[in-house]
């Protein structure tokens, strides 16, 4: 488990910072941090001096009760004490000193005053700003006289080498190869990081403009992470282990340099109906996909299935596709250009649907 804030495994507080080894004192509680001991600290046992038989019963001071034996709970429970002998209440040889062996074991909720033993018990912690726990990677006083959420570590940046989802619509790589980019989608970047524009060639290009499936990549390399979004979409990851996903090209985020990449028509399709064209990618390494709300994955080999060409966000690449014209329903089913067309999917595989058939673009005026 790395470094970061965690539910505090006492269930005393919401969040306890875990070091990377040990649990610490620091704690968080709606977003206020504070300090608070993960095992209260058992009393010492009062010293005992020795006497003889005869007075034992009366000179030996009652023994603590035992605390710590549950290392999640409370302090321990208040041991009770025998009433004073009539000879104990007439001695005058009794000093402050010896009071206090006898009471140094009683919580300050039992005494309901301030505890007098050599060694104070563990009682409860007031909340105090300025030892406040800095949030996972930043120095001490990166925060000072700052609370909140935004900082108590939840927002903090995702440790681990590779790439991972920092939250559902942001993606962090870590840079330790060259890697895709969609053009436009780094938000922030630290360390030493190089962004160039990658060409697909010739053949690309003229596919590019005669399809409309634009995808512009930049090249990412150097070392350091990259942060990726667009547009507040959700982001996913994907591994291929020598195989190959279609993905309509505005929802490719990212994907490892190493994978083979190329626009491919939609079987059933032609150039004259438009939007019937994918991005293939095909190999082994990572693929980091984007979809406009929560998507739902169809197992196309359950039955025939059917997607809007403006929903359906990527497929198994060996899946068999065609295309089917609702001409007739055109008013019910499907939306854009008045000539209803569906991807018809069969074989085994899998079919990635989002929730919305793309940004409604208002028509001209003019």
């Amino acid at each position: 488990m790395h470094p970061s804030w965690h539910p505090d495994p006492t269930g005393r507080h919401e969040l306890r910072y875990w070091d990377g080894s040990i649990w610490t004192d620091h704690v968080a509680n709606q977003g206020v941090q504070a300090m608070d001991p993960l095992m209260p600290q058992a009393e010492p046992t009062p010293q005992v001096q020795e006497t003889s038989p005869e007075t034992e019963s009366e000179s030996e001071p009652e023994q603590p009760a035992s605390y710590g034996a549950d290392p999640f709970g409370a302090s321990g429970p208040v041991p009770q004490t025998d009433a004073p002998e009539a000879s104990e209440l007439s001695d005058t040889s009794a000093t402050p000193e010896t009071a206090a062996s006898h009471e140094g074991h009683v919580t300050n909720e039992a005494l309901g005053s301030v505890d007098e033993s050599p060694e104070p018990q563990a009682t409860a912690y007031s909340p105090a700003p300025a030892a406040a726990a800095p949030a996972a990677g930043f120095a001490r006083d990166a925060f000072a006289g700052i609370t909140g959420d935004l900082i108590d570590g939840r927002f903090s940046e995702k440790n681990g080498a590779g790439v991972e989802r920092q939250n559902n619509r942001m993606l962090r790589v870590r840079v330790t190869e060259p890697f895709m980019a969609r053009q436009g989608s780094m938000v922030a970047y630290q360390g030493d990081v190089r962004f160039n524009y990658q060409g697909g060639g010739a053949a690309k290009f003229l596919k590019k403009a005669f399809t409309g499936e634009g995808l512009s990549l930049m090249r990412v390399e150097g070392s350091g992470d990259v942060f990726l979004a667009d547009q507040g979409h959700h982001v996913h990851i994907l591994n291929l282990h020598d195989t190959g996903i279609s993905i309509s090209g505005t929802s490719v985020l990212a994907f490892s340099a190493g994978l083979e990449w190329n626009i491919e028509r939609v079987k059933g399709g032609s150039i004259a109906t438009g939007g019937l064209f994918n991005t293939t990618v095909r190999g082994t390494g990572w693929v980091a996909i984007t979809t406009d709300g929560e998507p739902v994955v169809l197992n196309a080999g359950e039955a025939a299935t059917f997607a809007d060409t403006d929903a359906v966000v990527a497929w198994s690449a060996h899946l068999q596709t065609s295309l089917r014209s609702t001409m007739s329903a055109g008013a019910l089913i499907g939306r854009g250009s008045g000539e209803a067309l569906q991807v018809t999917f069969s074989g085994q595989g899998f079919v990635i649907v989002q929730p919305s058939e793309g940004a409604v673009v208002p028509p001209h005026s003019h």
